[in-house]
């Protein structure tokens, strides 16, 4: 089984410019993952929106939501 652990291990072994070659790529895979979470989203609550599941708030509406949570 992989843990973080056995990888953080792992990924020592290799020279710093490959360590910090490797941070980069990951940070960027997350970012990609992030966009593609919140494209899904967008898409589903406009789905939501155009099907009238949901209906707009004006801003006031929106921050009175917000303060009862």
């Amino acid at each position: 089984m992989v843990t973080i652990d056995s990888t953080l291990e792992t990924i020592m072994q290799l020279d710093f410019a490959s360590r910090e070659m490797l941070l980069e790529i990951l940070q960027k895979r997350q970012i990609e993952a992030r966009r593609n979470e919140v494209a899904k989203t967008a898409k589903q609550t406009l789905k939501e929106y155009q099907s009238g599941k949901i209906t707009p708030l004006t801003a006031d509406e929106v921050v009175k939501k917000l303060k009862t949570l």
